[in-house]
C-alpha cells in the first residue's frame, strides 16, 4: 500500500504560512530547497486542498494547470470548480474513502502537498504515514498551523533529519497511530 507523505515547509513554530498565505519569510533557494525539489521528482500522485492549489496562482499557475507536470492531482474541495483543468488535475469532494482507495492504487508514494486544514483532516483520519518537515529558521507567530485546528496528539518517529543552507533542516518522521 503506498504511503501519504506530508512533504511541507514550517517555521520553527509550527506554521505552513503567515496570515492571508504569505511565505514571503520562506527560502525559495538552497541546497534543502533543491534537495526538496529532487525529491519531488520520485512521486507520481500529489493531494491538496483546494487553499493550496489557489495559492500557487501568486506564483503564475493557471486555474486548471498542473503544478507538478509529472503527478496526477487531486485537488479537494467542495467548492472548486475548473472549467478546463489539464488531463492530470482532478477535482474531488472530500472523501476519506477516496483517499483510502488511492493509496491501494500501485504507484509511488503519494505527496500531500498542503494544507493545514486538508492535512488536519486527514491526521484525524490517521492517513498520514510519514511527515517531511523543511524546518525554515523563522518565527511566524500566526498564520495556517501545520495540522490547521487538528488537537489530535501521536508520537513521532525520528527517522532522518539532515541541515542544509541558511539553516533550513529537512527532518522525516513516522507518524504513530
Amino acid at each position: 500500500m503506498r504511503k501519504i507523505i506530508y512533504y511541507i515547509a514550517t517555521s520553527v513554530d509550527g506554521f505552513i504560512s503567515g496570515q492571508d498565505g504569505d511565505v514571503s519569510g520562506f527560502l525559495f533557494e538552497g541546497s534543502g530547497v533543491n534537495q526538496y525539489i529532487n525529491d519531488l521528482k520520485s512521486f507520481d500522485t500529489v493531494i491538496m486542498g483546494r487553499k493550496t492549489y489557489e495559492a500557487g496562482y501568486q506564483f503564475g499557475l493557471k486555474p486548471g494547470q498542473a503544478p507538478y507536470p509529472q503527478m496526477n492531482h487531486y485537488i479537494f474541495s467542495s467548492q472548486l470548480v475548473l472549467d478546463n483543468p489539464d488531463e492530470k488535475v482532478s477535482v474531488c469532494k472530500p472523501d476519506i474513502e477516496l483517499i483510502k482507495e488511492l493509496k491501494k492504487v500501485k504507484g509511488t508514494d503519494i505527496y500531500l502537498c498542503g494544507g493545514g486544514d486538508f492535512a488536519g483532516w486527514l491526521l484525524e483520519a490517521e492517513l498520514i504515514d510519514i511527515l517531511k518537515i523543511k524546518l525554515n529558521p523563522l518565527l511566524l507567530g500566526n498564520g495556517v498551523r501545520l495540522f490547521g485546528n487538528s488537537s489530535k496528539k501521536y508520537a513521532l518517529k525520528a527517522l532522518e533529519g539532515k541541515k542544509y543552507d541558511y539553516g533550513l533542516q529537512i527532518l522525516t518522521y513516522e507518524i504513530k497511530y
